[in-house]
């Protein structure tokens, strides 16, 4: 399989003040990122608003990124759902239109066990020859999908991997030393990327990379070549934008910051609202001790 990349950024979608998608800015920022140090990208997945865009958007989006950056860097497709039979559907268009993987959530709201998540990504795995990108994230869907369970899933051969986003050090480190050979972890809290590599964890898959996407790759060298030290120190100092960028739900403050260096993505749908003025001066006072890597 096409390897997808230690580096992947979470990108933001665009919109035009109308509302719509802005295809052709997300083709800019999609380049834009692979320019500022990312490997791939994921498209349309939490950052990129899934919630609010209709299964054509999506589509369409992975269609269009897939047009201009499949050539330079991976591009990653979201097609998770609370539904097996959703998610399967969405990742064979995603496999039609020729993405080089998958990332799919842990089914949300449902509140399913641990045998129906393995039977969900059972069913998505096998209904597709494209890898697949599982992503946990608790805070979102509630329900925890357990180390024993990944483990289980990296048994099959198109799963390739976790986006963890759990912030448990015990259960990563459980997962990295069990899981099934050539299967990997990609951070899903870019302040647990430090952490979750100095474990032994492949990456990330990342929101700060929008903006600091070199100092990022830098650390991620730093702490391949054994160089901790100096990892530990752009880690320390990508914390506090880190937190300010997750302020208010994800992607508002990411999107203000954007907007704020001139690459316009646009506001959030509702029922997202960008920041409100205090906090976007918090946003804009904390943005002046960093050097931005995107170049609008």
């Amino acid at each position: 399989m096409k390897k997808l990349g230690r580096f992947l950024t979470a990108m933001v979608t665009p919109f035009k003040e109308n509302g719509e998608v802005d295809y052709e800015q997300a083709k800019k920022l999609a380049l834009a990122l692979l320019d500022s140090g990312s490997d791939g990208l994921v498209v349309a997945a939490t950052t990129g608003e899934a919630p609010t865009l209709s299964w054509e958007e999506e589509l369409r989006l992975f269609t269009e990124i897939k047009s201009v950056a499949g050539g330079r860097g991976t591009v990653v497709a979201y097609t998770g759902s609370n539904s097996t039979t959703e998610a399967v559907e969405a990742t064979r268009g995603a496999e039609e239109i020729g993405v080089d993987a998958c990332l799919s959530v842990v089914p949300y709201y449902n509140k399913p066990t641990q045998e129906g998540i393995y039977q969900h990504f059972k069913t998505v795995a096998e209904s597709t020859s494209l890898p697949i990108i599982m992503y946990n994230i608790p805070s979102r869907v509630i329900v925890n999908m357990t180390p024993e369970t990944i483990i289980r899933l990296s048994q099959l051969d198109n799963i390739v991997g976790v986006k963890e986003a759990n912030g448990d050090m015990e259960h990563v480190a459980r997962v990295i030393s069990d899981a099934a050979e050539g299967f990997n972890v990609w951070s899903g809290n870019d302040n647990d990327t430090f952490p979750i590599m100095t474990l032994g964890g492949y990456g990330v898959i990342g929101v700060v990379t929008h903006l600091v996407g070199r100092q990022v790759r830098r650390m991620m060298e730093y702490v391949l070549d054994n160089n901790v030290k100096d990892a530990a120190a752009i880690h320390r100092h990508l914390v506090p934008l880190v937190k300010t960028l997750f302020i208010q739900p994800n992607p508002g403050p990411v999107k203000f910051a954007l907007n704020h260096i001139g690459m316009r993505v646009g506001p959030p749908r509702l029922p997202l609202l960008p920041p409100d003025e205090q906090t976007g001066a918090q946003i804009i006072e904390v943005l002046k001790n960093y050097e931005i890597d995107i170049k609008p």
